[in-house]
Protein backbone atom coordinates (compact mmCIF):
# COMPACT_ATOMS: atom_id res chain seq x y z
CA UNK A 1 0.00 0.00 0.00
CA UNK A 2 2.83 2.48 0.41
CA UNK A 3 5.00 1.53 -2.14
CA UNK A 4 1.63 2.15 -4.08
CA UNK A 5 1.19 5.69 -3.17
CA UNK A 6 4.51 6.94 -3.85
CA UNK A 7 4.30 4.70 -7.03
CA UNK A 8 1.19 7.55 -7.50
CA UNK A 9 3.24 10.07 -6.48
CA UNK A 10 5.88 9.46 -9.61
CA UNK A 11 2.97 9.01 -12.15
CA UNK A 12 1.60 12.37 -10.95
CA UNK A 13 5.10 13.77 -10.89
CA UNK A 14 5.69 12.23 -14.65
CA UNK A 15 2.89 13.08 -15.66
CA UNK A 16 3.36 17.19 -14.77
CA UNK A 17 6.95 17.40 -16.28
CA UNK A 18 5.42 16.06 -19.51
CA UNK A 19 2.72 18.62 -19.21
CA UNK A 20 5.62 20.94 -19.05
CA UNK A 21 7.70 19.87 -21.18
CA UNK A 22 4.77 19.19 -24.01
CA UNK A 23 3.55 22.88 -23.75
CA UNK A 24 3.50 26.16 -22.14
CA UNK A 25 0.25 27.21 -21.17
CA UNK A 26 0.36 27.85 -17.52
CA UNK A 27 -3.12 27.44 -16.99
CA UNK A 28 -3.06 23.66 -18.42
CA UNK A 29 -0.20 23.16 -16.25
CA UNK A 30 -1.53 24.53 -13.14
CA UNK A 31 -4.36 22.65 -13.65
CA UNK A 32 -2.68 19.45 -13.72
CA UNK A 33 -0.69 20.09 -10.54
CA UNK A 34 -3.80 21.17 -8.36
CA UNK A 35 -5.52 18.01 -9.57
CA UNK A 36 -2.33 15.69 -8.81
CA UNK A 37 -2.15 17.38 -5.29
CA UNK A 38 -5.87 16.98 -4.16
CA UNK A 39 -5.92 13.39 -4.98
CA UNK A 40 -2.51 12.63 -3.86
CA UNK A 41 -3.12 14.54 -0.42
CA UNK A 42 -6.71 13.42 -0.43
CA UNK A 43 -8.06 16.93 -0.63
CA UNK A 44 -11.26 18.79 -1.47
CA UNK A 45 -10.15 22.43 -2.46
CA UNK A 46 -6.85 23.89 -3.58
CA UNK A 47 -5.51 27.11 -5.13
CA UNK A 48 -2.09 28.51 -6.07
CA UNK A 49 -1.15 32.01 -5.27
CA UNK A 50 1.58 33.80 -7.86
CA UNK A 51 4.11 37.02 -6.25
CA UNK A 52 3.63 40.05 -8.46
CA UNK A 53 6.52 42.47 -9.15
CA UNK A 54 5.14 44.30 -6.38
CA UNK A 55 5.29 42.05 -3.88
CA UNK A 56 1.52 41.09 -3.70
CA UNK A 57 0.50 37.89 -3.76
CA UNK A 58 -3.08 36.96 -6.09
CA UNK A 59 -4.72 33.76 -6.73
CA UNK A 60 -3.93 32.38 -10.27
CA UNK A 61 -5.36 29.00 -10.21
CA UNK A 62 -8.44 27.41 -8.26
CA UNK A 63 -9.83 24.10 -8.05
CA UNK A 64 -12.85 22.65 -5.87
CA UNK A 65 -14.82 25.45 -5.17
CA UNK A 66 -16.91 28.20 -7.59
CA UNK A 67 -14.95 30.97 -9.38
CA UNK A 68 -17.07 33.35 -7.91
CA UNK A 69 -15.67 32.81 -4.23
CA UNK A 70 -12.53 32.90 -4.99
CA UNK A 71 -12.27 36.55 -3.73
CA UNK A 72 -13.09 35.02 -0.52
CA UNK A 73 -10.25 33.02 -0.26
CA UNK A 74 -7.73 35.56 -1.17
CA UNK A 75 -7.98 35.87 3.27
CA UNK A 76 -5.32 33.06 3.06
CA UNK A 77 -2.45 35.25 1.26
CA UNK A 78 -2.30 37.66 4.32
CA UNK A 79 1.22 37.16 6.07
CA UNK A 80 2.48 35.02 3.83
CA UNK A 81 6.40 35.01 4.77
CA UNK A 82 9.47 35.21 2.20
CA UNK A 83 10.67 31.67 3.18
CA UNK A 84 11.81 29.20 0.74
CA UNK A 85 12.26 26.22 3.19
CA UNK A 86 8.96 23.71 2.40
CA UNK A 87 9.62 23.03 6.22
CA UNK A 88 10.19 25.84 8.13
CA UNK A 89 7.34 27.82 6.02
CA UNK A 90 4.40 28.63 8.11
CA UNK A 91 1.90 31.06 7.41
CA UNK A 92 0.39 32.61 10.70
CA UNK A 93 -3.41 31.63 11.77
CA UNK A 94 -3.95 29.48 8.70
CA UNK A 95 -6.39 27.22 9.94
CA UNK A 96 -8.47 30.29 11.74
CA UNK A 97 -8.27 32.31 8.42
CA UNK A 98 -9.76 28.87 6.87
CA UNK A 99 -12.46 28.80 9.52
CA UNK A 100 -13.31 32.64 8.33
CA UNK A 101 -13.49 31.90 5.03
CA UNK A 102 -15.59 28.51 5.74
CA UNK A 103 -17.83 30.92 7.67
CA UNK A 104 -17.86 33.57 4.66
CA UNK A 105 -18.99 30.86 1.63
CA UNK A 106 -20.68 28.25 3.62
CA UNK A 107 -18.25 25.74 2.71
CA UNK A 108 -17.20 22.73 4.88
CA UNK A 109 -13.83 23.15 4.76
CA UNK A 110 -11.17 22.62 7.79
CA UNK A 111 -7.91 21.69 7.33
CA UNK A 112 -5.29 23.67 4.97
CA UNK A 113 -1.86 22.91 4.36
CA UNK A 114 0.36 25.53 2.20
CA UNK A 115 3.81 25.19 1.58
CA UNK A 116 6.34 27.94 -0.85
CA UNK A 117 6.91 27.81 -4.22
CA UNK A 118 10.22 28.38 -5.11
CA UNK A 119 13.09 28.95 -7.93
CA UNK A 120 16.32 29.03 -6.28
CA UNK A 121 16.24 31.41 -2.96
CA UNK A 122 13.19 33.37 -4.87
CA UNK A 123 9.58 32.79 -3.51
CA UNK A 124 7.30 33.08 -6.48
CA UNK A 125 4.24 31.49 -5.11
CA UNK A 126 2.48 29.30 -2.61
CA UNK A 127 0.55 26.34 -3.16
CA UNK A 128 -2.65 25.24 -0.83
CA UNK A 129 -4.22 22.43 -0.42
CA UNK A 130 -7.61 22.14 1.43
CA UNK A 131 -9.40 19.50 3.22
CA UNK A 132 -13.08 19.10 4.01
CA UNK A 133 -13.07 16.60 6.54
CA UNK A 134 -10.48 13.78 7.17
CA UNK A 135 -7.17 13.56 9.67
CA UNK A 136 -5.14 16.41 9.45
CA UNK A 137 -1.81 17.03 7.33
CA UNK A 138 0.98 15.03 8.32
CA UNK A 139 5.10 15.54 7.70
CA UNK A 140 4.39 13.11 4.39
CA UNK A 141 1.82 15.05 3.68
CA UNK A 142 4.00 17.91 3.67
CA UNK A 143 7.06 16.61 1.61
CA UNK A 144 4.80 14.99 -0.93
CA UNK A 145 3.04 18.75 -1.29
CA UNK A 146 6.42 20.36 -2.09
CA UNK A 147 7.34 17.91 -4.92
CA UNK A 148 4.63 19.19 -6.68
CA UNK A 149 4.93 23.04 -5.31
CA UNK A 150 8.22 22.74 -7.49
CA UNK A 151 7.00 21.85 -10.31
CA UNK A 152 4.46 24.39 -10.07
CA UNK A 153 6.95 26.88 -9.55
CA UNK A 154 8.97 25.55 -12.33
CA UNK A 155 5.87 25.86 -14.60
CA UNK A 156 5.12 29.44 -13.21
CA UNK A 157 9.02 30.55 -13.82
CA UNK A 158 9.19 28.68 -17.43
CA UNK A 159 5.55 30.33 -18.24
CA UNK A 160 7.38 33.85 -17.04
CA UNK A 161 10.10 33.34 -18.88
CA UNK A 162 8.19 32.86 -22.09
CA UNK A 163 5.66 35.39 -21.37
CA UNK A 164 8.80 38.43 -21.15
CA UNK A 165 10.39 36.22 -24.24
CA UNK A 166 7.37 36.67 -26.60
CA UNK A 167 6.62 40.64 -25.31
CA UNK A 168 10.30 41.34 -26.10
CA UNK A 169 10.01 39.79 -29.72
CA UNK A 170 6.64 41.88 -29.94
CA UNK A 171 8.51 45.02 -28.59
CA UNK A 172 11.78 44.11 -30.71
CA UNK A 173 9.57 43.22 -33.88
CA UNK A 174 7.50 46.57 -33.10
CA UNK A 175 10.82 48.75 -33.37
CA UNK A 176 12.06 47.34 -36.63
CA UNK A 177 8.87 47.43 -38.51
CA UNK A 178 8.44 51.52 -37.49
CA UNK A 179 12.65 51.99 -38.22
CA UNK A 180 12.86 54.51 -40.83
CA UNK A 181 15.84 52.43 -42.04
CA UNK A 182 15.66 49.15 -43.63
CA UNK A 183 16.59 46.11 -41.58
CA UNK A 184 17.05 43.22 -43.27
CA UNK A 185 18.33 39.64 -40.84
CA UNK A 186 19.90 36.80 -42.93
CA UNK A 187 21.52 33.40 -42.04
CA UNK A 188 24.33 31.75 -42.47
CA UNK A 189 23.72 31.03 -45.68
CA UNK A 190 22.90 34.86 -46.77
CA UNK A 191 19.00 33.70 -47.05
CA UNK A 192 16.81 36.46 -45.69
CA UNK A 193 14.51 35.91 -42.65
CA UNK A 194 13.75 39.58 -41.51
CA UNK A 195 12.66 41.96 -44.20
CA UNK A 196 11.10 45.09 -42.50
CA UNK A 197 8.15 47.53 -44.08
CA UNK A 198 11.06 50.49 -44.86
CA UNK A 199 13.28 47.93 -46.76
CA UNK A 200 10.19 46.87 -48.49
CA UNK A 201 9.76 50.28 -49.72
CA UNK A 202 13.17 51.00 -50.95
CA UNK A 203 13.20 48.09 -52.78
CA UNK A 204 9.83 47.10 -53.52
CA UNK A 205 10.11 43.55 -52.74
CA UNK A 206 7.28 42.33 -49.51
CA UNK A 207 8.31 41.03 -46.86
CA UNK A 208 6.23 37.58 -47.70
CA UNK A 209 8.44 37.96 -51.31
CA UNK A 210 11.71 38.36 -50.06
CA UNK A 211 11.89 36.38 -46.93
CA UNK A 212 13.69 32.63 -47.48
CA UNK A 213 15.32 34.36 -50.98
CA UNK A 214 19.19 34.98 -51.25
CA UNK A 215 20.51 37.88 -50.39
CA UNK A 216 22.06 38.55 -53.71
CA UNK A 217 18.30 38.14 -55.18
CA UNK A 218 17.29 41.10 -53.60
CA UNK A 219 19.80 43.08 -53.20
CA UNK A 220 21.20 44.09 -56.74
CA UNK A 221 23.65 46.91 -57.47
CA UNK A 222 22.92 49.30 -60.48
CA UNK A 223 26.56 50.95 -59.37
CA UNK A 224 28.27 50.59 -56.80
CA UNK A 225 30.80 53.39 -55.25
CA UNK A 226 32.36 50.94 -52.80
CA UNK A 227 34.53 47.89 -53.79
CA UNK A 228 33.46 45.10 -51.61
CA UNK A 229 29.51 44.29 -51.41
CA UNK A 230 28.99 40.79 -49.19
CA UNK A 231 29.29 38.32 -51.73
CA UNK A 232 32.69 39.02 -52.63
CA UNK A 233 33.47 39.79 -49.09
CA UNK A 234 32.82 36.68 -47.75
CA UNK A 235 34.20 34.80 -50.53
CA UNK A 236 37.21 36.91 -50.28
CA UNK A 237 37.52 35.59 -46.20
CA UNK A 238 36.14 38.90 -44.73
CA UNK A 239 36.53 37.51 -41.40
CA UNK A 240 32.99 37.16 -40.38
CA UNK A 241 33.74 34.44 -37.57
CA UNK A 242 36.73 36.20 -36.23
CA UNK A 243 35.38 39.29 -35.64
CA UNK A 244 33.68 39.02 -32.42
CA UNK A 245 30.71 41.66 -33.89
CA UNK A 246 33.13 44.29 -34.23
CA UNK A 247 33.96 44.34 -37.84
CA UNK A 248 31.17 45.39 -39.97
CA UNK A 249 30.90 45.81 -43.71
CA UNK A 250 29.83 49.35 -45.70
CA UNK A 251 28.23 49.07 -48.91
CA UNK A 252 27.35 52.11 -51.07
CA UNK A 253 25.88 52.56 -54.42
CA UNK A 254 23.00 52.67 -55.96
CA UNK A 255 20.28 49.97 -55.29
CA UNK A 256 17.82 48.49 -58.36
CA UNK A 257 14.65 48.43 -56.94
CA UNK A 258 12.51 45.73 -58.42
CA UNK A 259 9.38 47.96 -59.41
CA UNK A 260 11.72 50.58 -61.54
CA UNK A 261 14.14 52.83 -61.03
CA UNK A 262 17.27 52.88 -58.63
CA UNK A 263 17.81 54.40 -55.17
CA UNK A 264 20.86 55.49 -53.06
CA UNK A 265 22.04 53.44 -50.58
CA UNK A 266 24.18 52.62 -47.71
CA UNK A 267 24.13 49.30 -45.90
CA UNK A 268 25.85 48.50 -42.98
CA UNK A 269 26.51 44.36 -42.91
CA UNK A 270 27.51 43.42 -38.65
CA UNK A 271 27.90 39.64 -38.13
CA UNK A 272 25.81 37.88 -34.86
CA UNK A 273 28.09 35.11 -33.06
CA UNK A 274 27.54 32.53 -30.47
CA UNK A 275 30.30 32.19 -27.48
CA UNK A 276 32.45 29.92 -29.82
CA UNK A 277 32.99 32.49 -32.67
CA UNK A 278 30.48 30.75 -35.02
CA UNK A 279 28.51 32.91 -37.15
CA UNK A 280 24.65 33.26 -36.08
CA UNK A 281 23.13 36.03 -38.34
CA UNK A 282 24.13 38.85 -40.36
CA UNK A 283 22.44 42.12 -39.22
CA UNK A 284 22.27 44.12 -42.45
CA UNK A 285 21.07 48.35 -41.83
CA UNK A 286 19.87 49.61 -45.05
CA UNK A 287 19.57 53.48 -45.16
CA UNK A 288 18.20 55.91 -47.85
CA UNK A 289 21.35 58.40 -48.58
CA UNK A 290 19.30 60.33 -51.25
CA UNK A 291 19.22 63.21 -49.89
CA UNK A 292 22.91 63.00 -48.01
CA UNK A 293 23.86 62.95 -52.03
CA UNK A 294 21.63 65.38 -52.93
CA UNK A 295 23.08 67.83 -50.61
CA UNK A 296 26.87 66.86 -51.47
CA UNK A 297 26.04 67.69 -55.08
CA UNK A 298 24.05 70.87 -53.65
CA UNK A 299 26.93 71.70 -51.92
CA UNK A 300 29.82 71.11 -54.70
CA UNK A 301 27.25 72.93 -57.53
CA UNK A 302 27.06 75.81 -55.26
CA UNK A 303 30.48 75.72 -54.57
CA UNK A 304 31.26 76.08 -58.53
CA UNK A 305 28.31 78.35 -59.79
CA UNK A 306 28.32 80.59 -57.64
CA UNK A 307 32.05 81.20 -57.41
CA UNK A 308 32.15 81.11 -61.08
CA UNK A 309 28.94 83.17 -61.18
CA UNK A 310 30.11 85.71 -58.74
CA UNK A 311 33.65 86.28 -60.07
CA UNK A 312 32.35 87.10 -63.74
CA UNK A 313 30.73 90.56 -62.43
CA UNK A 314 33.05 91.23 -59.80
CA UNK A 315 35.98 90.74 -61.92
CA UNK A 316 33.94 92.94 -64.64
CA UNK A 317 33.30 95.97 -62.48
CA UNK A 318 37.10 95.54 -61.14
CA UNK A 319 38.68 95.96 -64.24
CA UNK A 320 36.35 98.75 -65.78
CA UNK A 321 36.87 100.63 -62.63
CA UNK A 322 40.35 100.14 -62.87
CA UNK A 323 40.70 101.47 -66.21
CA UNK A 324 38.29 104.88 -65.25
CA UNK A 325 41.34 105.34 -62.52
CA UNK A 326 43.87 104.98 -64.55
CA UNK A 327 46.27 108.12 -64.37
CA UNK A 328 47.94 108.14 -67.68
CA UNK A 329 43.94 108.53 -69.89
CA UNK A 330 42.28 111.41 -70.02
CA UNK A 331 38.40 109.57 -71.14
CA UNK A 332 35.81 111.63 -72.54
CA UNK A 333 31.98 111.85 -71.40
CA UNK A 334 30.85 109.23 -73.68
CA UNK A 335 33.47 106.74 -72.37
CA UNK A 336 33.02 107.61 -69.43
CA UNK A 337 29.36 106.99 -69.48
CA UNK A 338 29.71 103.68 -71.41
CA UNK A 339 32.46 102.76 -68.55
CA UNK A 340 29.83 103.44 -65.60
CA UNK A 341 27.12 101.29 -67.50
CA UNK A 342 28.62 98.75 -67.76
CA UNK A 343 30.13 98.70 -63.84
CA UNK A 344 26.19 99.64 -63.62
CA UNK A 345 24.74 96.55 -65.42
CA UNK A 346 27.20 94.32 -63.59
CA UNK A 347 26.35 95.75 -59.99
CA UNK A 348 22.76 94.13 -60.79
CA UNK A 349 23.75 91.60 -61.70
CA UNK A 350 25.58 90.63 -58.77
CA UNK A 351 22.48 92.21 -56.73
CA UNK A 352 20.30 90.39 -58.17
CA UNK A 353 22.04 87.14 -57.65
CA UNK A 354 22.67 87.60 -54.24
CA UNK A 355 19.11 88.77 -53.87
CA UNK A 356 18.20 85.19 -55.28
CA UNK A 357 21.06 83.57 -52.76
CA UNK A 358 19.12 85.19 -49.50
CA UNK A 359 15.94 83.99 -51.03
CA UNK A 360 16.69 80.66 -51.46
CA UNK A 361 18.27 80.24 -47.99
CA UNK A 362 14.89 82.01 -46.42
CA UNK A 363 13.02 79.33 -48.34
CA UNK A 364 15.50 76.48 -46.85
CA UNK A 365 14.67 78.15 -43.34
CA UNK A 366 10.91 78.56 -44.34
CA UNK A 367 10.87 82.53 -43.93
CA UNK A 368 10.24 83.34 -47.03
CA UNK A 369 8.41 86.78 -46.18
CA UNK A 370 4.85 87.62 -48.53
CA UNK A 371 2.62 90.34 -48.66
CA UNK A 372 -1.29 89.60 -48.93
CA UNK A 373 -3.03 92.13 -51.09
CA UNK A 374 -5.34 92.05 -54.56
CA UNK A 375 -3.12 91.72 -57.23
CA UNK A 376 -3.54 92.23 -61.15
CA UNK A 377 -1.80 89.47 -62.82
CA UNK A 378 -2.65 90.85 -66.31
CA UNK A 379 -1.26 95.06 -64.94
CA UNK A 380 2.43 92.53 -63.69
CA UNK A 381 2.66 90.77 -67.39
CA UNK A 382 2.65 94.15 -69.13
CA UNK A 383 5.18 95.76 -66.76
CA UNK A 384 7.48 92.60 -66.92
CA UNK A 385 6.93 92.77 -70.98
CA UNK A 386 8.04 96.74 -71.11
CA UNK A 387 11.23 95.73 -68.69
CA UNK A 388 12.35 93.36 -70.81
CA UNK A 389 11.05 94.11 -74.57
CA UNK A 390 13.44 96.91 -75.05
CA UNK A 391 16.72 94.57 -73.92
CA UNK A 392 16.02 92.31 -77.45
CA UNK A 393 15.36 92.98 -80.97
CA UNK A 394 15.06 89.04 -81.72
CA UNK A 395 12.18 88.70 -79.85
CA UNK A 396 8.22 89.28 -79.93
CA UNK A 397 6.99 89.47 -76.18
CA UNK A 398 3.42 89.79 -76.23
CA UNK A 399 -0.11 89.33 -73.54
CA UNK A 400 -3.07 88.20 -74.13
CA UNK A 401 -5.20 88.12 -71.07
CA UNK A 402 -9.55 87.42 -70.97
CA UNK A 403 -11.37 90.54 -70.22
CA UNK A 404 -12.97 88.75 -67.27
CA UNK A 405 -9.70 87.69 -65.60
CA UNK A 406 -10.02 88.03 -62.01
CA UNK A 407 -7.45 89.52 -59.28
CA UNK A 408 -5.90 87.43 -56.82
CA UNK A 409 -4.58 87.84 -53.13
CA UNK A 410 -1.22 87.63 -52.53
CA UNK A 411 2.39 89.37 -52.98
CA UNK A 412 3.20 91.53 -55.96
CA UNK A 413 6.53 92.22 -55.76
CA UNK A 414 7.18 88.05 -55.52
CA UNK A 415 4.81 87.50 -58.15
CA UNK A 416 6.19 89.55 -60.37
CA UNK A 417 9.83 87.71 -60.33
CA UNK A 418 8.02 84.92 -61.01
CA UNK A 419 7.16 86.39 -64.06
CA UNK A 420 10.50 87.75 -64.24
CA UNK A 421 12.15 84.70 -64.33
CA UNK A 422 10.17 82.95 -66.71
CA UNK A 423 10.28 85.67 -68.97
CA UNK A 424 14.12 85.92 -68.40
CA UNK A 425 14.41 82.14 -69.24
CA UNK A 426 12.67 82.35 -72.29
CA UNK A 427 14.41 85.15 -73.76
CA UNK A 428 17.79 82.89 -72.62
CA UNK A 429 17.02 79.76 -74.22
CA UNK A 430 15.53 81.16 -77.98
CA UNK A 431 18.66 82.59 -78.27
CA UNK A 432 17.72 82.43 -82.38
CA UNK A 433 14.69 85.03 -81.30
CA UNK A 434 11.06 83.96 -81.95
CA UNK A 435 7.39 84.83 -80.55
CA UNK A 436 7.09 84.94 -75.91
CA UNK A 437 3.57 84.88 -75.24
CA UNK A 438 2.21 85.39 -71.82
CA UNK A 439 -1.45 84.25 -71.48
CA UNK A 440 -3.53 84.14 -68.45
CA UNK A 441 -7.02 81.75 -68.37
CA UNK A 442 -9.65 81.56 -66.08
CA UNK A 443 -11.16 78.55 -64.25
CA UNK A 444 -13.48 77.81 -61.62
CA UNK A 445 -11.17 77.18 -58.79
CA UNK A 446 -7.83 79.00 -59.66
CA UNK A 447 -6.17 81.48 -62.35
CA UNK A 448 -3.16 79.89 -64.74
CA UNK A 449 -0.21 82.11 -66.53
CA UNK A 450 1.74 80.54 -68.92
CA UNK A 451 4.43 81.85 -70.55
CA UNK A 452 5.64 79.82 -73.76
CA UNK A 453 8.39 80.51 -76.18
CA UNK A 454 9.94 78.75 -79.71
CA UNK A 455 13.42 78.28 -77.78
CA UNK A 456 15.33 75.11 -77.22
CA UNK A 457 13.38 73.40 -75.15
CA UNK A 458 13.62 70.50 -72.22
CA UNK A 459 13.90 66.97 -72.64
CA UNK A 460 11.66 64.48 -71.27
CA UNK A 461 14.24 63.19 -68.46
CA UNK A 462 15.24 66.73 -67.33
CA UNK A 463 11.31 68.17 -66.55
CA UNK A 464 10.91 66.52 -63.13
CA UNK A 465 14.37 68.23 -62.06
CA UNK A 466 14.21 71.87 -63.42
CA UNK A 467 13.13 73.23 -60.27
CA UNK A 468 15.83 71.84 -57.95
CA UNK A 469 17.91 74.41 -56.35
CA UNK A 470 21.05 74.58 -58.75
CA UNK A 471 20.01 72.22 -61.33
CA UNK A 472 20.59 73.15 -64.75
CA UNK A 473 19.80 71.17 -67.70
CA UNK A 474 23.70 69.61 -68.89
CA UNK A 475 23.16 70.86 -72.21
CA UNK A 476 25.41 73.12 -74.28
CA UNK A 477 23.13 76.06 -75.01
CA UNK A 478 22.21 76.14 -71.56
CA UNK A 479 25.53 76.07 -69.86
CA UNK A 480 26.53 78.81 -72.57
CA UNK A 481 23.63 81.25 -71.40
CA UNK A 482 25.00 81.38 -67.83
CA UNK A 483 22.82 81.51 -64.49
CA UNK A 484 22.99 79.74 -60.87
CA UNK A 485 19.66 77.52 -61.58
CA UNK A 486 18.02 79.48 -59.10
CA UNK A 487 14.99 81.41 -60.92
CA UNK A 488 13.04 77.84 -61.43
CA UNK A 489 13.40 76.96 -58.05
CA UNK A 490 12.69 80.16 -56.35
CA UNK A 491 9.52 80.39 -58.62
CA UNK A 492 8.04 77.27 -57.78
CA UNK A 493 8.57 78.14 -53.93
CA UNK A 494 7.04 81.39 -54.17
CA UNK A 495 4.17 80.14 -56.06
CA UNK A 496 3.54 77.22 -53.83
CA UNK A 497 3.82 79.66 -50.81
CA UNK A 498 0.64 81.17 -52.51
CA UNK A 499 -1.37 77.96 -52.59
CA UNK A 500 -0.92 77.33 -56.18
CA UNK A 501 1.47 74.79 -58.34
CA UNK A 502 4.07 75.69 -61.17
CA UNK A 503 4.47 73.43 -64.04
CA UNK A 504 6.14 72.97 -67.62
CA UNK A 505 5.64 71.25 -70.80
CA UNK A 506 8.16 70.89 -73.29
CA UNK A 507 9.71 69.60 -76.73
CA UNK A 508 13.44 69.39 -77.23
CA UNK A 509 13.60 71.85 -80.18
CA UNK A 510 9.69 73.07 -80.32
CA UNK A 511 10.36 75.62 -77.13
CA UNK A 512 8.51 75.76 -74.03
CA UNK A 513 5.57 76.41 -72.30
CA UNK A 514 6.00 77.55 -68.15
CA UNK A 515 2.28 77.10 -66.27
CA UNK A 516 1.62 78.63 -62.75
CA UNK A 517 -1.91 78.37 -60.90
CA UNK A 518 -3.23 80.91 -58.00
CA UNK A 519 -5.99 79.72 -56.23
CA UNK A 520 -8.93 82.34 -57.41
CA UNK A 521 -10.44 84.34 -53.99
CA UNK A 522 -13.98 81.80 -53.01
CA UNK A 523 -16.03 84.68 -53.77
CA UNK A 524 -15.20 84.55 -57.56
CA UNK A 525 -14.93 81.18 -57.79
CA UNK A 526 -16.99 79.76 -60.56
CA UNK A 527 -19.72 76.64 -60.68
CA UNK A 528 -18.25 73.85 -62.12
CA UNK A 529 -19.05 73.59 -65.04
CA UNK A 530 -22.35 71.45 -66.83
CA UNK A 531 -21.61 68.29 -68.76
CA UNK A 532 -24.68 66.69 -69.75
CA UNK A 533 -25.80 63.37 -70.18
Amino acid sequence: MFASYWIRQRDYLLKISRALTAQLDLDTVLAEVLKAAMEMLGGQAALIAIREPDGRFTIRASRGFPSRLQEYFSLLLVDIPNQVDPFLFHIPDLEAKLAEVALRTGLPFSQVIALPMRIGPELIGVLYVIRAYGAAFTADDRQVLASFADQAAIAVHNAQLYQRLAQEKRRLDAILESSADGVMILDPGQRITVFNRALAEMTGWSAAEAIGRHHDEVIQWARRDTEMDLSRATAGGWPLAQSRGKTVLYVEGDLRRRTGGVLSVGITYAPLLDREGKLVNIIANVRDITRFREADRLKSTFVSVVSHELKTPVATILGYAETLARPDAQWDTETVRELAGVIQEEARRLDRLITDLLDASRIQARALPLRQEEVDLEVLARRVVQRFQPQTDRHDIAVRFPPDFPTVQGDPMRLEQVLNNLVSNAIKYSPDGGRIRIRGEVRPEEVVVSVSDEGIGIPATEQGRIFDPFYRVDEAPVRQAGGVGLGLYLARAIVEAHGGRIWVESEPGKGATFSFSLPRPRRDRLPAPFHPD
